[in-house]
């Protein structure tokens, strides 16, 4: 089987029902939908460590625990990473889930969690500090390595839905971009009870796909096991460019296009539909 046959037949796998409730949670698990892609994306992994970009920014917990390695936008510097972006069925998938006639690539984020760190990431929505803007968006976090429960990515069901923006959090629980006046974040820990909180154990090639407007986080990396995740960023067809006054992520001030114009630049491609 080719590949492209490959793609359509993964496509295929997400079905109404997984679109329905990805529209109505902002978040879904797609099951082996990155299989095949496991190995390769881990080959780009180690050489992104093995070479950081001037954007990798790590967290050194204060505890002398293990370091929690990150970087981002790393698609056009391994080949590993470019052609998951134009030639895995991510890109269609995308679209399927944001009900999107176009999938708009934003970019790439690799998380490494190293057995025994302390590192919490804090609840947050990604919105806030993201350039764009819309309806259409998805973010697919996809681990390279078997993740138990206690140490996956939590979303809460539905917050893509509150129509409210929150103040980012740092790692050290203090607000980031407070000169943008979103709203304070809750103490969504008091609230765990009351909230739909979404978790699932998950193995290499699966992916938690997420709205950029719902509310996540994770927990350290009690386990004896490396957790590394690639996560991809996608827009769809509504997505708008935003000139925020606090600090953004990728960190880019000006893509050269009006704040509220149609975000498109040749730094985020459209890989779907297909070239």
């Amino acid at each position: 089987m080719n590949q492209t046959r490959s793609n359509q037949a993964i496509v295929r796998t997400i079905s109404e029902d997984d679109v329905d409730a990805y529209q109505r949670d902002g978040v879904v698990v797609l099951r082996g939908v990155f299989a095949e892609w496991v190995e390769p994306l881990a080959a780009g992994v180690e050489k992104l460590m093995a070479d950081p970009s001037p954007r990798e920014r790590s967290v050194v917990p204060a505890d002398g625990t293990a370091p929690f390695f990150q970087d981002l936008v790393n698609w056009d510097r391994f080949d590993e990473f470019r052609q998951y972006v134009f030639d895995s069925p991510a890109a269609a998938i995308a679209a399927k889930l944001m009900r999107s006639r176009s999938a708009r690539f934003f970019h790439d984020h690799v998380l490494v969690k190293r057995p025994g760190g302390s590192t919490v990431t804090p609840w947050h929505q990604d919105q806030p500090y993201y350039c764009v803007e819309g309806s259409q968006s998805v973010s697919f976090w996809t681990p390279l390595d078997p993740v138990a429960r206690d140490v996956a990515m939590e979303c809460i069901r539905g917050s893509h839905r509150w129509d409210k923006r929150y103040t980012p959090q740092r790692f050290d629980g203090t607000s980031l971009n407070e000169i943008d006046h979103f709203d304070a974040l809750p103490d969504l820990e008091a609230q765990r009870n009351e909230l739909d909180i979404a978790v699932w154990a998950l193995e290499p090639g699966d992916a938690i796909a997420f709205d950029f407007r719902t509310l996540h986080r994770a927990p350290a990396n009690h386990s004896t096991r490396l957790r590394r995740v690639f996560s991809a960023r996608w827009v769809g067809d509504d997505a708008v460019y935003v000139r925020r006054s606090g600090k953004v992520s990728p960190p880019i001030r000006d893509l050269g296009i009006p704040d509220g114009a149609p975000f498109d630049a040749p730094e985020f491609p459209v890989a779907w539909p297909a070239r």
